[in-house]
């Protein structure tokens, strides 16, 4: 079942993205707020949305969504911002597929914070540029490094300048990344006064994800770029029909996700049609490189080009690492991770663990995969109270 399982995704993976590479991925822009994530998924349930739009210093505009508390009361007092970075192959919906109640974007807004989700370039909702276009080649030349040093950045001053306030950070999978990349950079960190991480990377040397495992070993990334394929899609009309039909009639879709994700405890399957609305998001070629570049060398370092184009980009032979000894003391960090993950690993987590020169609050639950730390029917009372609970011990909620 599990080579079934690594054949029929990895079909898809091809399939979709070599027939992308010929013409304009089918993704719909938002061109006006009646398009944005705003009125699709987060103003039906009642809760007050704007869409803004913040620059990255190498020109991409990102698509960043405002989320307050449906109370009234609540909108009257200080509400500390708070930065939602989703993981890879998702975007800043990510954070409300589930019911409020068990959303972690819509339970930040009920208790009081303001919240930002942010969605990386690339994907539905940050697929401009100043001067290029998706058509663009160069649209696609980049990896998490850009993510954390641009995109991150970027989305951080904008909510800084607005809120003229410290922001709080949440990132899972991809969006730890990220977190931990830019925390080494002191211009980023500034700006935040905590951050939470859900199933954290820094290392993926011991990644026990069978189907991922398989791609390193049959170098996909490289085949990817040989191929001239820059934008990597998992989603196709074809593709969802058939996960659709799959999943609905011949096997548990959890199990299509565990030779991926490790399995998932608490993944609720019933609502599998409602997620394919919106998940897999596109990501690069590029950016698929890089990770495999971790499990092949089980280093967290920049992007490498090679010996020649290592020494004009960053003036040595090999890639400089990101630190993560160098993240400040100062900087309080919430960290959750599972037993069951296949891609954070407990081993590298633990690495991460012991190179942070302060110790973070750490949450382990055993029964928990990759994706039940987003989409778990559990998480409120298993993660989010816990978190929210070392959120708010860092600011007075008060009246303005």
């Amino acid at each position: 079942m599990e080579r079934l399982v690594t054949l029929l995704l990895l079909s898809v993976l091809l399939l979709s993205s070599a027939g992308e590479s010929a013409r304009v991925s089918k993704i719909r822009l938002p061109n006006s707020p009646a398009d944005g994530l705003c009125a699709h998924l987060i103003q039906p349930y009642g809760y007050p949305c704007s869409e803004h739009t913040a620059q990255t210093n190498d020109g991409y505009l990102l698509g960043l969504q405002r989320v307050a508390s449906n109370s009234r009361y609540l909108r009257r007092q200080y509400c500390p911002p708070v930065l939602l970075l989703h993981g890879l192959m998702m975007a800043g919906d990510a954070w409300f597929l589930n019911s409020p109640n068990q959303s972690l974007g819509f339970i930040l807004a009920d208790h009081g914070f303001d919240v930002w989700a942010g969605n990386v370039r690339g994907t539905r909702w940050s697929r401009r540029h100043v001067h290029l276009t998706e058509k663009d080649k160069d649209f696609w030349d980049w990896s998490w490094q850009e993510l954390a040093l641009y995109d991150l950045e970027g989305m951080a001053r904008y909510i800084y300048n607005i809120t003229n306030s410290k922001i709080f950070i949440v990132g899972h999978s991809q969006g730890t990344i990220m977190s931990l990349a830019a925390f080494t950079q002191p211009h980023i960190v500034s700006m935040v006064e905590a951050a939470a991480l859900l199933s954290p990377i820094s290392y993926l040397d011991h990644i026990s994800s069978s189907f991922v495992l398989r791609l390193v070993k049959m170098h996909i990334d490289e085949v990817l770029c040989v191929m001239g394929i820059h934008e990597l899609i998992f989603k196709s009309d074809c593709s969802t029909h058939m996960m659709d039909i799959l999943c609905g009639e011949y096997v548990n879709c959890n199990e299509l996700l565990t030779p991926v994700t490790g399995k998932n405890c608490c993944f609720n399957n019933s609502r599998i049609d409602f997620y394919l609305e919106y998940e897999p998001q596109p990501t690069s070629s590029k950016n698929l490189n890089h990770l495999f570049q971790m499990i092949r060398e089980g280093t967290f370092r920049k992007y490498d080009y090679g010996i020649f184009k290592n020494l004009i980009r960053y003036g040595r032979f090999r890639p400089p690492a990101f630190d993560v000894s160098s993240i400040p003391n100062s900087l309080p960090l919430w960290i959750a991770y599972g037993g069951n993950d296949a891609l954070a690993d407990v081993t590298d987590v633990n690495r991460t663990l012991q190179e942070l020169k302060r110790q973070p609050e750490v949450l382990f639950l055993e029964e928990y995969g990759h994706i039940d730390f987003l989409l778990s029917v559990r998480s409120k009372e298993d993660l989010y109270d816990n978190m929210i609970r070392f959120l708010k011990s860092f600011r007075k909620f008060g009246t303005y």
